[in-house]
């Protein structure tokens, strides 16, 4: 019998989202996807209109979360996404929505 074991490589990505993306449920919809990958880290508002995530998991996962952070809720309007490939550190318990940019 032949078992195949898929190995998941453990990743983090710093993750920039600009557009029409702050008012929009934007950080809501992030928090939910990346707890329903399974993912851990946070997502906030930062002050020139971009939506910051960091996310750590399984690195498949966490392009799954890419590809849905480029599609948006409904009523954004997503230009660009900016993801930074980062070494995994396992620092997070969960994913959460995060309020401590210095505005």
């Amino acid at each position: 019998m032949l078992t195949y074991f898929k190995f998941q490589m453990k990743a983090r990505a710093h993750i920039l989202v600009t557009g029409r993306v702050q008012g929009v449920f934007f950080r809501d919809h992030t928090q939910k996807w990346a707890s329903s990958l399974n993912l851990t880290g946070w997502v906030r508002n930062i002050r020139n209109g971009q939506v910051e995530a960091l996310a750590e998991g399984d690195k498949e996962k966490i392009e799954e979360l890419v590809t849905r952070l480029n599609e948006g809720p409904p009523l954004a309007q997503v230009e660009k996404v900016d993801v930074n490939w980062e070494e995994y550190r396992g620092e997070f318990k969960d994913f959460r929505v995060a309020f401590f940019d210095s505005w």
